[in-house]
């Protein structure tokens, strides 16, 4: 297997030190000197990781004063915020961003999906339905996960648009984790059960804005879950 080259080893160790607080942000990293002479590597090689960790607006360099780490908000590489967002996935940040990005990709693939569907997709949701219940049935947690998540991908293929599926495939880890902590309670697969229903039969209906608001009405509940089962849970760990 080839080596990496040493900007990018250090790119990445530095980028570890950010992600697990040794350089916080707002902190400043040490010079490129104390850098070097800790990582056993040359100060050019040091700055061209810096550099990189810069052009992702991980970290700030202002010349003559040092360079300072940004918040990851501020970060536009990908894999660095999936890295991060990883090391916090318990976080009920984290699950609320994640939120946000399903309500804004699902809704839209549900109005592609009752333009487009074909009646092959929609055997495959009704199929994936029928496996969520013989799940929730059979108290599977795993299988419950999958035929969720198998019954969303079925609504981004039937979008007819290629972009779509592909979109959430970098954050599926995370997705996946935190959709099997949501459905880990009773409750919250019975809503999933009762509003993948209503989807399938709004998408059904070819009307584009039913299909977005059935689909808007399952993630609101999925808001209201993971406030009330999860995020409560949560905060009563924390104080006990």
């Amino acid at each position: 297997m080839a080596r990496k080259p040493l900007a990018e080893s250090v790119f990445d160790d530095l980028l570890e030190r950010i992600i697990d607080g040794t350089y916080p942000p707002g902190a400043t990293l040490p010079p490129e000197k104390d850098l070097a002479a800790s990582l056993d590597v040359s100060r050019l090689t040091v700055r061209e990781a810096l550099k990189q960790l810069q052009a992702q607006h991980v970290v700030q360099i202002k010349r003559g004063l040092g360079t300072y780490v940004n918040p990851a908000a501020q970060w536009t590489d990908l894999q660095a915020i999936i890295r991060y967002a990883s090391t916090t996935a318990d976080s009920p940040d984290v699950s609320l961003r994640l939120l946000e990005i399903r309500r804004m990709v699902e809704t839209g693939a549900a109005e592609l999906a009752a333009l487009h569907a074909t009646d092959e997709d929609l055997s495959q949701m009704e199929a994936s339905n029928a496996e969520l219940q013989a799940a929730h049935e059979a108290k599977d947690l795993d299988a419950v996960t999958a035929a969720d998540i198998a019954f969303h991908e079925t609504i981004f293929r039937a979008s007819a648009n290629p972009f779509v599926p592909v979109i959430l495939g970098p954050l599926s880890q995370l997705l996946y984790a935190m959709r099997r902590e949501t459905s880990s309670f009773h409750e919250v697969q019975q809503h999933a059960i009762e509003h993948h229903s209503l989807i399938l039969e709004a998408i059904r209906t070819r009307n584009p804005e039913v299909a977005r608001k059935a689909m808007q009405a399952h993630i609101n509940q999925t808001y209201d879950d993971f406030e009330h089962f999860i995020h409560q849970e949560q905060q009563h760990q924390e104080i006990t």
